[in-house]
């Protein structure tokens, strides 16, 4: 579990294709250490096992199914990716509970710098954008945001400018694809009046 607050990127330094999935090579300066080897670990929003680690270079696999769901589908080497360890028993909970299972790809529809701030517009599947409600959290790369709007064809949230800083939402343009883990609560609470 994790918590959509996002101190560290990586850089992706070599991908490895596989018959069913690939393994991915993840350059960070995150403390991590070979005692951590098999935790848990939100890469760009998706929940990740670390495989193994040298000279700050983690290594994770991703099956065919992760492929499919995520936007790693497209990942290539020099993407910058956003990381995030997993929770520790009494640590701060600063932003939402973010699990590492993306519901779907939204695509950048636009970004517009207004004043200091960002305001950006996501494109989500009709499927998917039943669950969004206005003012709930959701998780963009990993990073927990709020939807401050929900569109016709998708929802906005805005960015402030020490969030842009220390993730890869400072790198993403038209068009370019994110991961999407919608708030459990809503989905929740959803699932169960229908």
């Amino acid at each position: 579990m994790f918590n959509g607050i996002i101190l560290n990127q990586g850089i992706v330094r070599k991908i490895l294709k596989r018959q069913k999935g690939i393994n991915i090579f993840i350059f960070s300066n995150i403390k991590v250490s070979k005692k951590d080897i098999g935790m848990s670990i939100c890469c760009d929003g998706v929940c990740l096992t670390l495989v193994s680690l040298r000279n700050k270079v983690m290594e994770f696999y991703l099956s065919n199914e992760t492929l499919k769901r995520s936007k790693f589908k497209k990942v290539k080497v020099g993407d910058y990716i956003n990381i995030e360890t997993s929770l520790k028993y009494g640590n701060k909970i600063s932003g939402h509970i973010v699990q590492g299972h993306i519901d779907c790809i939204s695509k950048v529809n636009f970004i517009r710098k207004i004043d200091k701030s960002y305001l950006f517009d996501f494109l989500t599947n009709r499927k998917e954008r039943k669950n969004l409600i206005e003012k709930a959290s959701i998780a963009i790369n990993g990073i927990s945001l709020t939807i401050s709007r929900k569109t016709q064809k998708g929802f906005q949230v805005w960015v402030i400018p020490h969030t842009l800083k220390l993730t890869n939402l400072c790198k993403i343009k038209k068009n370019d694809l994110v991961n999407i883990e919608i708030d459990i609560l809503s989905k929740y609470v959803r699932n169960y009046f229908k």
